[in-house]
């Protein structure tokens, strides 16, 4: 009787204490992966608002960067275009009051100093002192060099031609070009030296031929003009 009651006792507790364990495993197991879950997650959705906050950190460096040397290439074109127009109207500026200079000077058939000179002469001397520019030494030939320019877009240093049937035989350089479109030049004429003259002159209008530009828009010569060998001059 006494084994009997003992043997119960033995297999009461081993149940108990069985139970016990199976009960602590299940509680506890769920609470630890579910609070591991739960900060992995976290710290993934910091980690992808870091990831997004520097990939446009870096976008906007780089449109900084390129809004920057947009800016810097602009600036530089603009110099340079200034510079070009500087360049270009000191030019012009030199050659008008080289040629002003000489005013009054006589004309002289094949003449080359201020003692008496002839229009194509004029020109290649005032072109050469005040713009280092050698023009040929005749006026036809003269007509060759440079860009052709339309009578309505004259300026100030372009040079005009004319003649009295085919061949070129007189040159003149545009001296102004006033607001209502009347066109000034100064040449050589064989009547009183060098002098400024109209096109709307009634001698001169009708024997203008074309027009030439010798100094583009840099201030340098066209076709890199070259030194020629002095011939006689044909002109008024």
């Amino acid at each position: 009787m006494k084994k009997r009651v003992l043997f119960y006792l033995v297999a009461l507790v081993s149940t108990v204490s069985v139970q016990s364990c199976a009960t602590n495993y299940v509680v506890s197991q769920p609470a630890t992966y579910t609070k591991e879950y739960k900060t992995d997650a976290k710290l993934a959705s910091i980690d992808q608002k870091k990831m997004e906050l520097d990939k446009q950190r870096l976008i906007d460096s780089f449109l900084a960067e390129k809004a920057a040397s947009i800016a810097n290439a602009k600036k530089a074109i603009k110099n340079s275009e200034i510079a070009k127009a500087v360049k270009y109207n000191k030019t012009i500026d030199n050659i008008l009051t080289e040629a002003e200079t000489y005013l009054g000077t006589p004309y002289r058939y094949g003449g080359m100093t201020r003692r008496g000179i002839d229009c194509s002469a004029f020109v290649l001397s005032v072109f050469g002192a005040a713009a280092g520019l050698s023009l040929p030494r005749v006026a036809a030939s003269q007509a060759q060099e440079g860009e052709s320019i339309d009578k309505s877009e004259l300026q100030k240093g372009d040079l005009i031609f004319f003649s009295h049937g085919r061949r070129i035989s007189h040159v003149g350089i545009v001296e102004s070009v006033t607001e209502d479109g009347e066109i000034k030049f100064i040449h050589a004429a064989t009547s009183k030296g060098v002098m400024i003259s109209s096109l709307n002159d009634s001698y001169w209008g009708p024997k203008f031929r074309f027009a030439k530009r010798v100094i583009n828009e840099n201030g340098d010569a066209y076709n890199n003009l070259a030194s020629s060998t002095p011939s006689a001059a044909t002109s008024f």
